[in-house]
């Protein structure tokens, strides 16, 4: 999701006050285990363990003996005590994992969430050809491709792309697949398209500078040639265009309960929330895309729970055809998306 334009400060292990103060510190790895298990959920005090002691969770079952350093004691109970104020895990040991890959975070950037991984597969599933509306939950039946077509899918990235209106015995040029991630924040996605689909151009665009550094350093340590732009959605683009568009814009409407729950608080508000309904970003991303996407290319989009029919209507009123939605993994209409067949050659 996009981040606010203002840098945020990195997270750090200091905490109000310390909470170690008189208390008797862990001094092996298998007390510093008990002790933060006793605190918080075992598999987040397993981690925090893990990251103060720069071990392995091996380490924790066949040497719980080794000494802890106090200074990585003092450290795990400050993580403790955040822990228990509600602060994301991820933001306490600087790293998550998403779609197989480790990523840095902070709170310049949304926690990547498993559920987007879903944006990744599509993805994955347009650039090999597949046919999307086969996978799909909902489908605009005035936007179902005619008998016969293979309006669901582009041709695989490593040859010719076909017209997506045609039979595929029609092809154009072959030429590289043009992958684009709008609100990129630490670039998870952009960076796992790139990773898995290494013949395609993948590009990725966030209005935040702090963002975009975390971004640059996730694409360089996975080796993944993403080229990055600062700006507002489509604005740093100029006249590009792509096969394929994804983002994982804001879309909690404002004063939404949800945004008080779950670490919430603790992340960038303007990734989560527009401010408005819910709608604001998708709109603008929806509106703008025609301009940037090829002849039959794709936008997808992730959504609340609530807006998969919102959001198909606003991607036919666009001139998108084969209008459709897809479930995560909990069930839930997450992303819906669309083909532009006017888009430029």
């Amino acid at each position: 999701m996009a981040t606010p334009p203002s840098k945020t400060p990195a997270a750090t292990d200091e905490g109000a006050g310390a909470p170690f103060a008189g208390a008797t510190l862990p001094a092996t790895l298998g007390e510093a285990w008990r002790h933060a298990s006793a605190q918080i959920d075992r598999l987040d005090a397993r981690l925090l363990v893990e990251h103060v002691a720069d071990c392995a969770h091996t380490a924790l079952i066949a040497d719980a003996q080794r000494p802890l350093p106090v200074a990585a004691a003092e450290r795990l109970l400050r993580l403790i005590a955040r822990r228990q104020g509600g602060e994301p895990l991820a933001y306490l040991t600087g790293q998550t994992g998403f779609y197989g890959l480790e990523f840095a975070v902070s709170p310049a950037v949304l926690i990547p969430r498993p559920d987007t991984e879903l944006l990744v597969d599509l993805a994955r599933t347009l650039a090999a050809g597949g046919d999307l509306l086969a996978q799909a939950s909902s489908v605009n039946a005035s936007a179902q491709p005619a008998a016969g077509s293979s309006g669901a899918a582009l041709a695989p990235a490593a040859g010719p792309v076909p017209s997506a209106a045609a039979s595929g015995a029609v092809a154009r040029e072959a030429r590289p697949l043009r992958v684009l991630d709008l609100g990129t924040g630490s670039g998870a996605i952009a960076v796992a398209l790139a990773v898995h689909l290494p013949h395609a151009r993948v590009q990725a665009v966030d209005r935040s500078a702090a963002a975009l550094e975390v971004a640059r350093a996730n694409a360089a340590r996975h080796a993944a040639p993403v080229a990055f732009a600062l700006g507002d959605w489509f604005s740093p683009l100029a006249d590009e265009c792509f096969d394929i568009v994804v983002s994982n814009p804001p879309y909690i409407a404002a004063g939404d309960v949800h945004l008080q729950q779950n670490g919430l608080p603790f992340e960038p508000p303007e990734a989560l929330s527009d401010g408005g309904d819910g709608l604001e970003c998708l709109r603008a991303i929806i509106a703008g895309a025609p301009a940037h996407l090829r002849n039959d290319g794709w936008l997808l989009l992730e959504h609340g729970y609530d807006q998969a029919a919102a959001v198909r209507e606003l991607l036919t009123a666009a001139g998108f055809v084969d209008v459709a939605s897809w479930r995560d993994l909990g069930g839930i209409e997450r992303v819906s998306g669309g083909r532009y067949p006017r888009g430029r050659p």
